[in-house]
């Protein structure tokens, strides 16, 4: 009798911490998104320089970035959410209007 119960056990083992494991996963995602990433350290590189004597790649198909002229985002606190995780459901309800005479 306690063989089946051990079987049992032994395959829902490890669904539970597979369970589990999502959970703490998804929890340090959440606190990491709102600590300084290294992509963000990142810089451009000069233009490529080519030694006298050899031709230029081609780079008519090349993809041109275009210079960003725009102010920095305002910076995010702890409490909102990551910009990778979606909205929440529950919409706040407006407190219904009286009308005026």
């Amino acid at each position: 009798m306690k063989a089946p119960w051990r079987i049992v056990l032994l395959l829902l083992a490890p669904l539970v911490m597979c369970a589990s494991g999502c959970h703490i996963v998804r929890a340090i995602s959440k606190r990491e998104c709102h600590e300084p990433q290294p992509y963000m350290k990142s810089t451009s590189v000069a233009p490529l320089q080519i030694p006298p004597g050899l031709d230029a790649p081609d780079t008519t198909n090349a993809l041109r970035l275009p210079v960003l002229n725009e102010p920095a985002p305002p910076p995010r606190r702890k409490g909102d959410p990551c910009l990778d995780e979606p909205p929440s459901f529950k919409v706040q309800r407006q407190p219904p209007r009286t009308p005026q005479a």
